[in-house]
């Protein structure tokens, strides 16, 4: 059981706010100190401008550069807020794997925690598809012949399968439970929207719901991702109405790491999908013996209309290098999805009466009417005239076509910030020249508490950052010539697409030298990668959190600046924009490019360099972008 006492005494003399200033001065002071903590002052003054916030129950941005010691700063007045509250404090990080990273055996709450003699109960709550779908798993097992598949049968604990008793229960099926999985396996297995959870049959052995139980009776600390808090805003009320629980409880306060990523998040989580093939794969299922001529019928009907809209998608996509592929709304691609529509209302009439018949399998029939419903209603988007944006991806050769609402601003106004709970958003990188503007009207947010630290560190003496100008089609060549020097390095790329163009070029022999994301699971890379068993480690992900001190990471090489690509949802963003370059591009390829510099220098002992590889076009922008680095450009022929 948690001790879930105040870690320090309460008394009628002063209020809980004055109490916890006090023990927050006394902790950074004085104990931390003396078990070999770094005294910071930037440290202490985020930590006293947070109590403030949770005193005026205010938004606050702390941003505070590298080496404040963020984490600390903001996770003592969460961990004594939530005692005093009685309902957790909630964490929230950019994803995945800065979940991983603050939790880790050296990280700092285990430090802390070992340090005050805290018992914190910390738990996570991550995404849904970060947990295996044992349906799904099933299933893969009729149709992929493959070890992996195997493997993850045999990890299954035994009182899934009915062989144990119910009271030896414990959370299993994470995806950092598979580090050796790539992501692409991964897919295969994991949760997928279209399953109905609600009517599983073995849901309350499933390793989602087991831990779903665990981080809902958390009274301290939650841990999860800003996709997954934002999911958890936009169907807590849709959840309510079907009787079911929200995703996350009552929280007390709310922490946004790198909480200038939240936006894109709020974004994606109001996503709407079409995939090509789901909706052929899932009306499959309910082509059973019994089911009458009419339903047939529509479902042939559908399936051969839904076919030929995916068709015409392909015709009026935009094919460039974009992940996200501009549609042209063709009067013709409008009326398919038209007929689409009015054929899968009539479909799901029909499978009212199939229902009474008991012929198709409920849990099957409920996913397809689910999903039905999803797809009336996303086409229903993509055909009428609004403010949706709309494109089309390529998800593991799956066509995707993504349907989003413009601006989240007013949602996320109504829905969180109009709320008295105190939200802090914690960053190196908040402002765009000293201004908080950019992101707070991005996120609707009006009324602010800000502040903004210097980092600690003396980076003239640790840190040099050096500017080649290459040609954009050499910078491979480049890049392999830096790393013909070994050296711990961080490869960073503004996208998934520039990441797989320079891999293709990477010498088979060095395949134990470097790994890319998407190899295996991210965090058991840089697990890896921290613990030298790798020397080069690319992504395209890792631009912000990443945390990996001294010699284990010496080298950020910066492969091209992180603009923002020309796709639907940046165009939309633009369009409603005076100036669209200086007020969305700029300042979104400042913020990331701090960061991804960022990664180099985390304590006091570190040493390294930055290189930024310039083709021609990206050299105008060095004017803007020397000023983000602490110390000066230093410029290679």
């Amino acid at each position: 059981m948690m001790n879930n006492k105040m870690p320090f005494p309460l008394s009628k003399e002063k209020s809980f706010y004055e109490s916890l200033n006090d023990w927050i001065g006394d902790t950074l002071y004085d104990d931390l100190t003396e078990k070999g903590f770094e005294c910071r002052d930037e440290q202490i003054y985020m930590a006293f401008q947070i109590e403030k916030a949770l005193k005026e129950k205010k938004v606050l941005f702390a941003e505070a550069g590298v080496g404040t010691g963020k984490t600390i700063a903001y996770l003592l007045p969460a961990i004594a807020y939530a005692r005093y509250t009685g309902k957790p404090a909630l964490i929230s990080c950019a994803d995945e794997t800065l979940i991983d990273q603050l939790v880790k055996e050296d990280g700092d709450i285990r430090k802390i925690s070992e340090a005050l003699g805290l018992d914190i109960d910390v738990r996570l709550a991550k995404a849904r598809d970060q947990y295996l779908c044992l349906k799904r798993l099933d299933e893969a097992g009729d149709t992929i012949n493959e070890d992996y598949i195997d493997d993850i049968e045999d990890s299954i604990p035994e009182f899934v399968k009915g062989n144990a008793s119910l009271q030896s229960i414990y959370p299993f099926g994470e995806r950092s439970d598979y580090p050796d999985l790539s992501d692409e396996q991964w897919k295969t297995v994991n949760f997928h929207p279209i399953q109905q959870c609600a009517a599983c049959d073995i849901r309350n052995r499933c390793g989602q719901t087991i831990h779903r139980n665990h981080y809902r009776e958390s009274l301290e600390i939650i841990i999860c991702s800003h996709d997954f808090y934002m999911e958890h805003i936009w169907t807590k009320e849709s959840r309510k109405r079907q009787g079911q629980m929200a995703l996350l409880p009552e929280v007390s306060m709310i922490v946004f790491d790198e909480g200038h990523l939240l936006e894109y998040s709020a974004q994606r989580a109001l996503t709407y999908e079409v995939q090509n093939s789901t909706l052929v794969n899932l009306l499959e299922r309910v082509l059973v013996d019994g089911v009458r001529e009419k339903t047939l019928q529509l479902i042939e009907r559908l399936i051969e209309t839904h076919d030929a809209f995916f068709m015409m998608l392909n015709v009026y996509a935009d094919f460039t290098e974009n992940d996200r592929k501009a549609i042209e709304k063709a009067p013709e691609l409008i009326s398919l999805g038209k007929e689409a529509i009015e054929i899968s209302t009539n479909l799901l009439e029909e499978f009212v009466f199939e229902g009474e018949l008991f012929v198709i399998p409920e849990y099957d029939l409920k996913i397809v009417e689910e999903y039905m419903d999803q797809y009336i209603y996303s086409m229903s988007l993509f055909t009428s005239e609004n403010d949706a944006v709309d494109w089309l991806e390529d998800r593991q050769g799956e066509t995707t076509l993504v349907i989003m609402p413009r601006l989240v601003t007013d949602i996320l106004r109504e829905n969180l910030f109009s709320s008295d709970t105190p939200i802090v958003f914690s960053s190196a990188t908040l402002s765009v020249g000293e201004s908080f503007e950019y992101l707070a009207g991005g996120l609707g947010i009006q009324d602010y508490l800000s502040f903004s630290v210097d980092s600690p560190f003396d980076y003239d003496e640790v840190m040099e950052v050096f500017a080649t100008n290459v040609e954009t089609d050499e910078k491979a060549a480049r890049t392999l010539e830096l790393l013909e020097e070994p050296e711990q390095t961080l490869l960073l790329f503004k996208s998934e697409h520039a990441m797989n163009v320079f891999k293709e070029q990477v010498p088979s022999a060095w395949k134990n030298r470097i790994s890319f994301e998407g190899d295996r699971e991210l965090s058991s890379l840089v697990r890896n990668f921290q613990q030298k068993r790798i020397e080069v480690l690319c992504s395209y992900h890792l631009w912000e959190g990443l945390d990996i001190p001294q010699d284990a990471l010496t080298r950020v090489i910066i492969y091209d600046l992180p603009f923002p690509p020309s796709d639907p949802l940046f165009d939309a963003r633009r369009n409603h924009a005076i100036d669209a370059f200086r007020e969305v591009d700029l300042p979104f390829m400042l913020l990331r490019l701090r960061q991804g510099a960022g990664r180099l220098i985390r304590t006091s002992a570190d040493t390294g360099t930055v290189h930024l590889l310039l083709d021609d076009e990206e050299q105008k922008m060095h004017k803007e972008i020397k000023g983000i680095f602490p110390v000066a450009i230093k410029m290679n022929v």
